[in-house]
């Protein structure tokens, strides 16, 4: 699929927007905005209730879609399912569907690559691209949930994909407020959350968006010799920095925060490191998804066994934190936490 680069990504613009950039009514572009983001039809012409000129401006003037689906994999044990898609410049990036019980979570990717190259991470391997745009976020989720019957139900959202949310934190608020809006997908803010590696300065911004998006901070770590080791952003946000960005969202909003601890057999998961945790957690209103570490081939780490994740799980929790030990699906296809890669799938269904 060839697109037009110079044509406008109708996907990442609101309702307004298009009826104010296409000089149309605003109950056109609100007609536009619902055949895109909430019947998910990317062919102008089945368009039906838009006038013919309408949609012969929009052939001219605009692409419905950017994205290009490369590869559709789907684990047989958990119903997982890992998306490659095309940009317009031939790059590519993967996002995941994955499914529990009546529930669906989407994970979407924020940049090509990741520029912060955690140490335990697969996507850091692929090398950093570029930010990607409010419309290639967007249309993540539509292509995911083209095929999904959700039954009138909306599924979760979780910038837990390649990127750092943060270091595209325009495009990404904008990609928020589009998967919100009424007219389309319609997603209520509590069930969007925004995980961040620890950018500090991102983490206040965040704090002053008038909304009830929620926060999650990827720890690892709680020294800073062990998380710049692990995390590199450490070495510009250390764990003094990252707490007071922390205390400064949570004062200013008032929400409750989740820390992801991915567990590394004998680097991070003693119980010395779980005190560790527990200490730098003191006071504040949060718990922690714990994660034993999805293998990475070429990465020299192992998870720890069973026990020994609920040994560090038992820990938090005796000291009064809420703590889950999760369940990862997709790690038969990479699709798990830390996985994603960029690459074709030896077993793939390709769907159109």
């Amino acid at each position: 699929m060839e697109v037009d680069t110079e044509k406008l990504a109708l996907t990442g613009m609101l309702p307004e927007e298009i009826s104010a950039t296409l000089n149309l009514a605003p109950y056109q572009g609100k007609q536009i905005f619902r055949w895109l983001h909430a019947k998910k039809i990317f062919d102008f012409e089945r368009m039906s209730d838009l006038p013919k000129a309408v949609r012969a401006t929009l052939q001219e003037q605009c692409v419905a879609a950017q994205l290009e689906l490369v590869e559709m994999q789907e684990s047989p044990r958990t119903g997982t399912r890992k998306a490659l898609l095309r940009l317009p410049d031939e790059e590519t990036v993967e996002s995941v569907l994955i499914r529990d019980r009546d529930r669906v979570t989407l994970c979407l990717s924020s940049q090509v690559g990741c520029p912060l190259k955690c140490d335990f991470c697969a996507t850091g391997l692929a090398g950093y691209k570029r930010n990607l745009t409010p419309a290639e976020i967007v249309e993540q989720a539509l292509y995911l949930l083209q095929s999904e019957p959700l039954d009138g139900r909306t599924p979760n959202i979780v910038f837990m994909g390649m990127g750092e949310p943060f270091r595209n934190y325009d495009a990404v608020i904008k990609s928020i407020h589009l998967l919100m809006a009424p007219e389309g997908l319609g997603i209520g803010a509590r069930k969007i959350t925004v995980s961040t590696a620890g950018d500090a300065k991102g983490i206040e911004r965040f704090a002053d968006e008038d909304w009830q998006v929620r926060l999650s901070v990827s720890m690892h770590a709680a020294n800073n010799e062990l998380r710049s080791k692990l995390v590199p952003l450490n070495r510009k946000y250390p764990i003094e920095r990252l707490r007071e960005a922390i205390d400064h969202y949570v004062g200013r909003t008032g929400r409750q925060i989740t820390f992801e601890w991915t567990l590394l057999q004998d680097v991070n998961d003693s119980l010395q490191d779980a005190e560790e945790l527990a200490a730098f957690m003191g006071g504040l209103k949060a718990t922690v998804n714990l994660i034993p570490w999805n293998p990475v081939h070429g990465l020299p780490y192992s998870p720890p066994s069973r026990a020994r994740c609920e040994a560090f799980r038992d820990a938090l929790i005796k000291r009064g934190i809420t703590a889950t030990l999760r369940q990862e699906k997709g790690q038969d296809i990479d699709a798990a936490c830390g996985q994603l890669r960029r690459i074709h799938g030896e077993h793939s269904s390709k769907t159109p």
